[in-house]
């Protein structure tokens, strides 16, 4: 699928998990199909959301087997497949494009800090080359709180420079909308996706690509009517998705989110999270459930 077709809202998928802290595969496939069937243009499984970073490599592999298995299109999906270890990185991206997987998201080598533009360039050209695959779409991840590594323009631009159309987007989870504007304006048609709903209109109507959002897996059915309708009247429904999303992000995101599917399926299994990650603790989770009980009674009505 040619990356300009990855485009529209994007889950960043949340992984359910069994009583011993494996993912629960088919919880997760059934959850994955409920965003496509609510919304969704497309998933990202296996970034930050999805908690793959307390993945190994096996579980990780267990999931897009699972995916690709399913039914579901994973042509449409953009899988996160970035590690500190470079032959991680290479060896999970080639076996998620052998699936069929639509795109890859590749996080910067998060480990050593400060690393410099040359030494960035240098990790993402070893990738590319070692992949040898010139119909890679790759998109960026720019998340520079979580992995203090961020994404600059003058790497954009070499690489772009260097391999082209492999480098076919990035995500963009600063939060910062003028970075994203920024990065907009510097490369016009780049597959530029928010890591917010927030922002989905302003990033449509500057050129972007859409957002891949951890809040999606619970707003879908809002924001992809935002998505259906950005080139008209939108100003309400983006307002209330936007609202929904700022009430959401003032908990701890993985755990709010897997609370409201707990909530909203009647299934406690939900609420298990990877440590070092926690679930809500019940004067959070009661604060949550207050702020967004219509988003809750929806996903009931919808069967999530």
């Amino acid at each position: 699928m040619p990356a300009n077709t990855l485009r529209g809202v994007y889950a960043a998928a949340v992984t359910p998990l069994t009583a011993d802290l494996e993912p629960d595969l088919k919880a997760f496939v059934g959850h994955c199909r409920w965003l496509m069937d609510n919304g969704c243009d497309g998933l990202a499984p296996l970034g930050t959301t999805g908690e793959a970073n307390s993945f190994s490599g096996d579980q990780k592999l267990r999931i897009l087997e699972a995916l690709a298995l399913s039914g579901l299109p994973v042509a449409k999906m953009i899988v996160g497949t970035g590690a500190c270890a470079l032959a991680d990185t290479v060896s999970l991206t080639r076996r998620a494009r052998a699936m069929g997987f639509g795109g890859v998201l590749v996080i910067p080598p998060f480990f050593y800090k400060n690393p410099s533009e040359d030494g960035l360039y240098a990790w993402y050209s070893e990738v590319i080359e070692r992949i040898g695959d010139p119909d890679l779409p790759l998109f960026l991840y720019h998340f520079p709180q979580m992995s203090a590594v961020p994404i600059t323009i003058p790497l954009i631009a070499r690489l772009k420079a260097k391999y082209g159309a492999v480098i076919a987007g990035l995500k963009d989870s600063s939060g910062d909308w003028n970075n994203t504007a920024a990065i907009l304006k510097e490369f016009p048609g780049f597959g530029v996706f928010s890591g917010t709903e927030q922002y989905l209109v302003d990033n449509l109507r500057a050129g972007g690509a859409g957002c891949i959002s951890a809040t999606v897996n619970v707003t879908a059915p809002h924001a992809g009517k935002v998505y259906a309708n950005w080139q008209g009247d939108v100003a309400t429904l983006q307002a209330e998705t936007t609202e929904a999303r700022l009430a959401i992000q003032k908990f701890p995101l993985v755990g709010a989110l897997k609370e409201m599917k707990a909530v909203a399926t009647g299934d406690a299994a939900w609420r298990r999270c990877m440590p070092p990650l926690t679930s809500l603790s019940r004067e959070q989770a009661d604060a949550l459930i207050a702020a967004v009980r219509p988003l809750v009674a929806m996903q009931r009505a919808l069967a999530g």
